[in-house]
């Protein structure tokens, strides 16, 4: 097994004080036992179907196998999704590539035109697999991303579901006769869901040979179970430590990789932030941000990657707590999506919130469907909120120690746009010395949204639009797929600005990346 080390230097003490509450109060045994009372004793024991889907997903192996010869000849699979259907597949495609003989893994969970073509470009749409992934079938992104391609391929065979039984996307893809309709389990989440159908079945897909990936998996949960001990248990010692930290103030999680396993700060991202991000009480996970100095004393430093990391080395020495996880090979990630899963729950528990709800992630939803329903009535769009100059510096100059800034970007995700994106991202960390997040639009609404929302008020958020160069329409709407992500982005900030988070937006014109750079210029 992959192995984990936690060097928690003044933390240490509080650290094993917490594992003794674990042990006497047999707390491993009853989370096992899905007893609600270790979070809030509300609904969490229906939620907690993740725990022993691996042992379900193995002795259903074969279909998943079945699947994967019967959709070989396709070149590409394309799954359309957002939040926890799609980010699993991400890392997926992108960590273990292209497999000889089996369909390339790509995901789509942007509103941006431009993210739209630029997958379009890439892909032969005639020999293409289009999986829809939403365990409701009610997720507005997905629901357009079908429409779409629907439109443009008019055949089912092109097409396969994952949704919960009984969804409304299930009744579309009978009446559309989808090729295969396959089923999520309702006690499982979507940000729990990676070694559910939501993850395996594109993993087997791509390639990624179902029998292995979750055997490895299950040495993971085996390692976790209900008769292994607090500080011997894999993922309940790490749910501790992130708790104990976040409850001394350490509650930036400053998450470094090695470039095999990059994208899976994007899944952990997701896990952490709308896991814990509510009540006023949250873990600012920090995804993507370069190794930099000076720190803050807010920040709890974990590595993930293949190989050794010096960049921990000098932070330790310098007194941060710092957590080692060494994977022998991207197939390790088996092992990452169960203990981190553990971790994340046991951390709720330890913060005394419920992990497994997202309530103001729907705040958002309803602005967003309000302005919706305006346009279809009466044709209205959202007025975009106007900027000055010098505002950009004056959002930056109340930013104070244990503040974070977050960048909430509404642009395709390319390199040149991440490029200046980051270099923007950067110059505030070593200009104000705070933690910083980078968020693409609409993903982070179902990330780090409910964080932003919901968790502490110690954010700072720049959301930026653009005009499109060229937009798409939404087969069936009146609105475009440009007019629905100004309508997401004006609706998160709205909700922003009603729960008093000191935000600005900034609309570019349709050359992005120039636009960023004198936005950069603006920072300075």
């Amino acid at each position: 097994m992959d192995p984990q080390t936690l060097s928690l230097g003044a933390y240490q003490d509080s650290f094993v004080r917490g594992l003794r509450v674990w042990r006497e109060e047999n707390r491993v045994r009853r989370l096992w036992e899905k007893d609600p009372s270790l979070w809030t004793g509300k609904d969490e024991a229906r939620w907690l179907g993740w725990l022993d889907v691996v042992g379900r997903e193995r002795s259903r192996v074969e279909e998943l196998e079945t699947l994967a010869r019967e959709v070989s000849g396709f070149e590409s699979a394309v799954v359309l999704g957002m939040g926890g259907s799609s980010l699993c597949p991400d890392v997926l495609g992108r960590s273990f590539g292209q497999r000889s003989g089996f369909p390339r893994l790509h995901v789509l969970d942007s509103t941006v035109p431009a993210q739209i073509e630029a997958l379009e470009a890439n892909i032969n749409i005639g020999k293409t697999l289009f999986i829809v992934a939403s365990k409701s079938g009610a997720t507005a992104e997905p629901n357009a991303f079908e429409k779409y391609f629907f439109d443009r391929v008019r055949s089912g065979a092109q097409f396969l579901a994952i949704t919960d039984p009984g969804s409304s996307l299930e009744r579309l893809a009978r009446e559309k006769g989808y090729r295969r309709i396959l089923h999520g389990e309702p006690e499982i989440g979507g940000r729990f869901s990676a070694l559910s159908r939501f993850g395996m079945a594109p993993a087997a897909i791509s390639g990624i040979e179902p029998r292995t990936f979750l055997k490895r998996a299950q040495g993971m949960v085996d390692a976790c179970g209900p008769d292994v001990a607090p500080e011997e248990n894999p993922g309940v010692s790490l749910g501790v430590a992130l708790g104990t930290l976040a409850r001394a103030g350490r509650d930036k999680l400053t998450l470094f990789t090695s470039p095999e396993v990059e994208s899976f700060g994007g899944w952990l991202e997701q896990l952490v932030a709308e896991s814990t991000g509510k009540d006023g009480k949250g873990i600012v996970p920090v995804d993507r941000e370069a190794p930099g100095a000076p720190y803050g004393d807010d920040r709890l430093f974990a590595y993930v990657g293949l190989g050794p990391s010096g960049a921990l080395s000098n932070l330790e020495r310098e007194g941060h707590p710092v957590i080692r996880i060494e994977l022998d090979s991207v197939d390790g990630l088996a092992e990452e999506f169960f203990r981190w899963e553990m971790a994340t729950a046991v951390a709720g528990s330890v913060l005394e919130l419920d992990p497994f709800d997202q309530p103001d992630v729907e705040a958002a939803k309803i602005a967003t469907r309000a302005l919706m329903a305006r346009f279809e009535e009466i044709g209205e769009l959202p007025e975009l909120p106007a900027k000055g100059d010098g505002e950009l510096k004056a959002l930056l100059s109340t930013l104070e120690p244990g503040d974070y800034f977050a960048m909430n970007a509404f642009v395709a995700m390319n390199r040149e746009n991440d490029l200046e994106l980051q270099a923007l991202r950067h110059r505030v960390r070593d200009d104000k010395r705070v933690a910083t997040t980078l968020g693409y639009g609409p993903r982070y609404l179902h990330s780090t949204g409910q964080l932003h929302k919901g968790g502490p008020n110690r954010g700072v958020f720049l959301h930026i639009t653009s005009e499109d160069a060229k937009d798409l329409p939404i087969p069936g709407q009146r609105y475009t797929f440009g007019q629905m992500k100004s309508f997401q982005a004006v609706g998160d900030f709205e909700v922003l600005r009603a729960r008093r988070r000191r935000v600005l937006h900034v609309h570019l014109g349709p050359d992005v990346p120039s636009g960023l750079r004198a936005l950069r210029l603006l920072a300075s």
